[in-house]
């Protein structure tokens, strides 16, 4: 899926950032440290690797100042009748959630098929496979909820594997390492700063597309639709793909059940695509509805999606800004 990898790399680099632009020692230091970590969490037995990942989410949550209060900013714009106690529970649990997602990720380079299924139950299975025989090329959606890094690479070991857009990493060790662990079972990855005419050619030859939908978008690469009742940028390329040729879109999302200890793996019937004579009004109006699955799932799952990105960054012109007190 369109992966900018935010939570994994903002656990264990947002330090590092601070420092700026990527000089050799930075490129160096950045790679030592995350092959550290996922070397040291994937020789752990997975059950030890999860809780180590948590421990390492409960530490990022005390460490990091400027994406906590942009975690509680977040909170306060999408549910602003919740209780701070309820919302500071929510964030914790947040990053909680990226820290499980670091631990298992961290066990990518040895899962098998098998291993995966004892932890993943599909739902909806049948949705994606009747998309994929009618021929017309298929566009996976989700966000940045539960373990979404997780949804490509088990789709790809049971046997439907899929093309993602991504937003490289700046380090490039760092990338080339990432790369490798989540293609293991023949996914692909498709370079956002060059994708239309891959994605294109996926589509049309029948294939599988993954794109994560729910992150701030610049003006220009999107359209302004409701997010918890509030404007948000929100790239519009799902819905321009899909007009433009007939590709089935399919939400998919993997949140973690905590009673049953295993990922649900959702994959939910083909969304509805309404065409009329006026293009632009059809993408918004598609963008909008594929944005308020992305919310109803954030809203079953609230401690399990990335409170930490900007996602009201990118305003309306002359709208305020929604971040000016961070």
């Amino acid at each position: 899926m369109l992966v900018r990898r935010q939570g994994i790399k903002l656990i264990l680099l947002e330090q590092l950032d601070e420092m700026g632009k990527h000089g050799k020692l930075q490129i160096a230091v950045e790679y030592a440290v995350t092959r550290s970590v996922l070397t040291a969490l994937g020789r752990m037995p997975r059950s030890l690797a999860l809780f180590a990942g948590r421990g390492v989410g409960r530490i990022a949550y005390g460490l990091s100042d400027r994406l906590r209060t942009t975690g509680h900013r977040n909170l306060e714009l999408a549910f602003p009748e919740m209780s701070k106690r309820e919302r500071e529970r929510i964030l914790r649990g947040s990053f909680r959630n990226l820290g499980r997602l670091l631990g298992e990720f961290s066990q990518f380079s040895r899962a098998t098929p098998e291993s995966l299924h004892q932890i993943i139950e599909c739902r909806g299975l049948e949705n994606l496979q009747a998309a994929r025989e009618s021929g017309r090329g298929v566009i996976l959606f989700t966000g940045h909820l539960g373990a979404w890094e997780l949804s490509s690479f088990a789709l790809s070991a049971f046997g439907y594997p899929l093309s993602f857009l991504v937003r490289r990493i700046d380090n490039p060790l760092i990338e080339d390492l990432i790369e490798k662990t989540r293609t293991r079972f023949g996914n692909r990855s498709i370079d956002k700063r060059a994708a239309m005419r891959p994605m294109l050619k996926t589509l049309r030859a029948g294939g599988t597309l993954g794109i994560l939908v729910d992150l701030n978008t610049q003006p220009h690469e999107g359209v302004f639709v409701d997010f918890f009742g509030i404007p948000a940028s929100t790239a519009s390329g799902v819905a321009a793909l899909a007009l433009r040729t007939g590709a089935a879109v399919l939400p998919v999302f993997i949140p973690w059940d905590e009673e049953q200890k295993r990922f649900i793996l959702y994959i939910d019937p083909p969304l509805e695509i309404s065409r009329t004579r006026n293009e632009e009004e059809d993408v918004r109006e598609f963008t909008a509805r594929y944005t308020y699955v992305v919310e109803s799932y954030v809203r079953r799952f609230p401690d399990q999606w990335l409170w930490i990105h900007k996602r009201w960054n990118t305003r309306p012109e002359k709208g305020a800004d929604l971040y000016a007190r961070n």
